[in-house]
């Protein structure tokens, strides 16, 4: 794999290893591998918020008021 940077990004990824006894490509590496870790997560949390059926506020047509929303025992 061949990347292309600019000097300076180039030289802080080179002071980054060092400064971690590492090689420049085992950091690009690792960086890789964390966002692709981080997107992961993202996604699967991003669809079990989604797979959440809504559900109605009221069944009389009253709303709740905004203490009674947020008085939430598991919160305590």
């Amino acid at each position: 794999m061949t990347i292309t940077v600019e000097e300076d990004v180039a030289r802080w990824a080179r002071v980054r290893a060092a400064e971690e006894n590492t090689s420049v490509s085992q950091l690009v590496g690792r960086m890789l591998k964390e966002k692709m870790t981080g997107e992961d997560d993202y996604d699967r949390a991003m669809k079990a918020f989604l797979a959440i059926k809504p559900r109605r506020l009221s069944k009389d047509g009253k709303l709740p008021r905004r203490d009674e929303l947020y008085d939430r025992p598991r919160l305590r």
